[in-house]
């Protein structure tokens, strides 16, 4: 998963980044109005967490673009305390979901995994298509009961399949979301054909069914769901 956070206040800023890239997700950061315009334009996030009061702008404004052009992006407002009606007029234009500074990280961190659990996997933890459990809490992938030995890159490359089931993946996407925005600048992408490589290996040697099909000329995508 890839989250946006937009905060002014630097301290604050560098500590979130720090808890979501600690539990595994990817992180970008922007600190004011004009950065956060130039990420939410250039690339794609599943879930925002915006501050409302920034430098240049307002983080309603931000919320706004952003659900016109990724509707099924997920937003977080951070607000201050006595900013009623921001909070109301955040959730009236599309998000999520809000928390009232100050807050404790591991609050925050509750709502995100929340909200990323409504949007992407109907409220659940575990995800599992065919004889494949994948446990959002516990980062962990079971095939047939057995725990498989995944690297961190190879569960986020399942997890962002399983996300974004019935849909095209391509190498350059699936680089910008396990890996951040920088990968852009890549050279090459052969190296997520080693990770899925691996990855597929992996679930066949458990006895599972491999469940990433090759679309030639243009990436990969999740096999039809099995039937139950």
């Amino acid at each position: 998963m890839k989250i946006l956070v937009v905060e002014d206040q630097i301290p604050l800023l560098t500590q979130i980044e720090k808890l979501i890239s600690k539990e595994g997700y990817v992180c970008e950061t922007a600190s004011d109005f004009k950065m956060a315009l130039e990420k939410v334009w250039s690339f794609s996030y599943d879930l925002l967490v915006v501050d409302i009061n920034l430098p240049g702008g307002s983080g309603l404004e931000i919320i706004r673009k952003v659900k016109n052009e990724h509707p099924k992006t997920a937003i977080i407002v951070i607000s201050a305390r006595d900013s009623t009606a921001n909070k109301i007029e955040g959730l009236e234009i599309g998000a999520d979901d809000y928390i009232t500074k100050p807050f404790e990280m591991a609050e925050l961190l509750a709502r995100i995994k929340s909200v990323l659990r409504r949007y992407f996997f109907q409220g659940d933890s575990t995800i599992s298509y065919g004889d494949i459990t994948l446990d959002t809490n516990n980062q962990t992938v079971e095939v047939n009961g057995t725990i498989l030995d995944l690297t961190k890159s190879e569960y986020k490359i399942l997890l962002f399949f399983f996300s974004n089931e019935g849909r095209v993946l391509t190498r350059e996407g699936m680089a910008e979301h396990v890996w951040g925005d920088h990968m852009d600048l890549a050279d090459s992408f052969d190296f997520i054909y080693s990770h899925i490589k691996n990855l597929r290996k992996k679930i066949r040697d458990a006895g599972g069914v491999d469940p990433i099909k090759v679309v030639y000329g243009v990436g990969y995508k999740l096999h039809s769901r099995p039937k139950s």
